[in-house]
């Protein structure tokens, strides 16, 4: 069961920095040592690229008529996975519709804009992500070319890990407490040692913790073997 921070929080200062109750560090110093220590941790895990994270929106995402952009992209939406017509039977006006992602200088993207607009019905679609993306502000997809008609989609992708406060449940994977703990250990350790870089024990243990956690959280299932297809395979 995911271990709320507040309790992370707790355990580090009684086990780790040995207070019983909050005097040289608040809680809020420790919190912000905290979600520092989970952004990091959630980047390496996402990085691992087995969808630990992977969210599925079949509601709110669409393309408008004669639209250059996705509407309803979700403000937490780091990465985009997949972007497909939300009916995809053969009797769905949008049947054969695909996307496909480009460059916005690829060809395929430029030609497209130049198009007129098409029915979405069996012709590809181009699209670029543009725009930082949370935290600073939601990303923008653009598309084209654009659409003679609405089209609603399913828009698969990887958020942001969410955690901002002491009551959130702790977002990261792989029994991955004591790794927290030794982040906001270390961190908090210069403080009271008046250094300006973290404790160097407390590092070294939660790089081997986020080693032997990144370890553990591949692969996600074996019921078969990951393999690399090699080059053209697809093609024989």
């Amino acid at each position: 069961m995911a271990t709320l921070i507040s309790t992370i929080i707790t355990n580090t200062r009684t086990a780790r920095l040995r207070e019983t109750s909050a005097s040289f560090w608040s809680d809020a110093e420790l919190l912000v040592h905290a979600l520092s220590g989970i952004s990091e941790a959630w980047r390496r895990v996402v990085d691992l690229h087995q969808e630990h994270y992977l969210t599925i929106d079949e509601t709110n995402v669409t393309l408008a008529a004669a639209a250059a952009s996705l509407s309803g992209i979700p403000s937490t939406c780091f990465r985009i996975v997949s972007i497909e017509a939300r009916d995809l039977t053969t009797s769905s006006a949008n049947f054969g519709l695909e996307f496909f992602p480009r460059d916005w200088n690829h060809p395929d993207m430029t030609n497209a804009r130049r198009q007129a607009n098409i029915d979405p019905t069996g012709r590809p679609i181009f699209y670029t992500v543009v725009g930082q993306g949370p935290p600073v502000g939601t990303m923008t997809v653009r598309v084209a070319p654009k659409t003679t008609s609405a089209v609603n989609l399913t828009l698969a992708y990887i958020p942001t890990h969410g955690a901002d406060g002491s009551d959130d449940n702790n977002p990261i994977p792989g029994e991955s407490d004591l790794a927290i703990e030794a982040w906001i250990s270390a961190h908090a350790l210069a403080k009271e040692r008046k250094l300006s870089t973290p404790d160097a024990e407390f590092m070294g243990l939660f790089e081997s913790q986020m080693q032997r956690i990144l370890t553990a959280l591949t692969p996600r299932q074996e019921q078969e073997l990951e393999t690399v297809e090699g080059l053209y395979e697809g093609f024989y």
